[in-house]
């Protein structure tokens, strides 16, 4: 092993049943230096953290930390050695405190006993040192996700671990909270620990990390500085392929108003919210999380009731009672949470996608299965789902094929219009492009499409209109010509708000 490293592993090959999950992956991580590993989903970087981090064992290959040979059996050897993970959803105790949290596995015991106050002590300094506004006797789960993940560093902290593993560590952060988080990594960087950063985020890696390990389809693709290659390189490093244009916004002829929605009001939530989406159009919704957004959408849909304010589709005044009310008149969600509201995880993906619309093939109490299979195999065609057959579980798709499930389940309705609640979170570049241009051939459908997101780039890149909210409110109304990432920040943060916008 080079004396540069302090982690190297050298044709690393991890097979399951049927599967090569790893195929003689290489990778090299300097002393004090971000590394971003990347990949789309299902490229095996998951298993690759937990080979390093014991909780695999490799067929094939060779680690060495520090220069030496190791081998580990267990994730405790792994945490003896150093070297600790950061993972996108916290594994913790929500009845605990943060400081039991933190010392899980490894409290400070003296002659037999649990020295609570030491123990509430150490873990306040690690909470100092990241800033934490919260005390090491708060409850769990009474935290913030992001106070949550400070924790979860804390606790990497507390084993003295000197190689930390972020896995997607900025997925359901707010920009501000994301920001926090990579000063935090610049600190651990300065006191010389070595980070591990895998994210589906090119921000990220450009904020953090001076290289980049990419993988595909379980291989060792290459290792880049992060100054020397440009985001067309990273992209067809990581899906093998060019792709030429990431938004793929098509020119369509807005038509007639859709739906309209005057003055809704929900007392703590938002209050005075005004928009309307066209035949073709997608409206853009964003502002930063927590603005209301998601808020919005579900009362038009439903799924919570407003206090006051007026929702007209195809010009007439709505009333619905309830979500299956809205379904049924065609106003279509997809959910931002696509595995815990948007699809049934241990179901077949056939089933999933006939689920809202099962009445119709049904016949004196019996399914028409036949005719539902054949339903459900040419819509998941036509989203292009990479699935061996319908029969699958969802939950052996990654988050991508898993998003094109739920647009196959909203193409099996009558749909007016579709309201896409930030559908490319948690997937990668190659799927994001995908989806984009399935959202394209929406719109050429004649479809009314709302588009909630918290990413920029994405924002700009499909909207023909963009609505800005900021603490509930709406906040101003670009078109496409004048939207910019500079005019969007100033509204999402109500700088400028009484300057900008107008009227639906």
């Amino acid at each position: 092993m080079s004396e540069e490293y302090i982690l190297e592993l050298k044709g690393i090959t991890k097979i399951f049943p049927g599967v090569k999950a790893l195929n003689n992956v290489q990778f090299q991580l300097k002393a004090g230096e971000v590394h971003a590993l990347m990949g789309e989903n299902g490229a095996g970087k998951s298993t690759f953290i937990k080979v390093i981090t014991g909780v695999h064992k490799a067929e094939e290959g060779e680690m060495f930390l520090n220069g030496q040979k190791v081998d580990f059996k267990g994730p405790r050897d792994a945490q003896a050695a150093g070297i600790a993970a950061v993972y996108q959803h916290a594994t913790s105790y929500p009845d605990l405190t943060v400081a039991e949290n933190i010392f899980m596995g490894h409290e400070i015991i003296r002659h037999g006993m649990i020295q609570w106050g030491a123990m509430n002590k150490e873990a306040n300094k690690l909470l100092q040192r990241m800033n934490a506004d919260f005390d090491a006797t708060a409850e769990m789960g009474t935290l913030s996700v992001a106070q949550q993940q400070m924790v979860e560093i804390a606790k990497c902290l507390s084993t003295n671990a000197r190689i930390i593993i972020f896995d997607e560590p900025t997925a359901s952060l707010t920009r501000s909270e994301s920001e926090e988080l990579y000063r935090i990594i610049d600190q651990l960087k300065a006191e010389g620990v070595s980070i591990i950063f895998i994210s589906h985020r090119f921000e990220d890696m450009y904020r953090v990390a001076s290289r980049v390990t990419v993988f595909r389809d379980s291989q060792y693709i290459g290792t880049y500085d992060v100054d020397g290659i440009t985001n067309a390189d990273l992209i067809k490093a990581m899906v093998g392929r060019e792709i030429t244009d990431l938004f793929p916004k098509p020119d369509v002829k807005i038509g007639e108003e859709v739906l309209r929605v005057e003055h809704l009001s929900r007392t703590g939530f938002f209050k005075d919210v005004s928009f309307a989406v066209h035949a073709g159009e997608i409206l853009g919704f964003t502002g930063l999380v927590g603005a209301g957004r998601t808020e919005v959408v579900e009362s038009v849909c439903a799924i919570t009731r407003a206090d006051s304010g007026n929702v007209y589709l195809e010009g007439k005044e709505t009333h619905f009672q309830s979500p299956s009310d809205a379904m049924d008149a065609g106003i279509i969600l997809l959910p931002e949470d696509r595995q815990k509201e948007g699809l049934i995880m241990s179901w077949g993906l056939g089933r999933n996608v006939t689920l809202p619309v099962i009445e119709k093939y049904a016949k004196n109490g019996l399914n028409n299965e036949k005719k539902e299979r054949e339903l459900s195999k040419e819509l998941l065609e036509e989203v292009d789902t990479k699935a061996v057959d319908i029969f699958q579980p969802a939950s052996s798709l990654s988050g991508g094929n898993q998003q094109k499930v739920v647009v196959a389940k909203a193409l099996a309705q009558e749909m007016k219009v579709v309201i896409m609640d930030e559908p490319t979170k948690g997937v990668d570049v190659g799927a994001k492009a995908e989806i984009y241009a399935i959202m394209g051939d929406l719109a050429k459908q004649g479809y009314a499409i709302i588009l909630i997101s918290s990413e920029m780039p994405e924002i700009l890149g499909m909207a023909d209109r963009i609505l800005v909210m900021c603490n509930g409110r709406k906040t101003g109304e670009l078109s496409r010509d004048e939207a910019t990432q500079e005019t969007i920040l100033e509204l999402a943060m109500e700088k400028g708000a009484t300057t900008k916008g107008g009227a639906a």
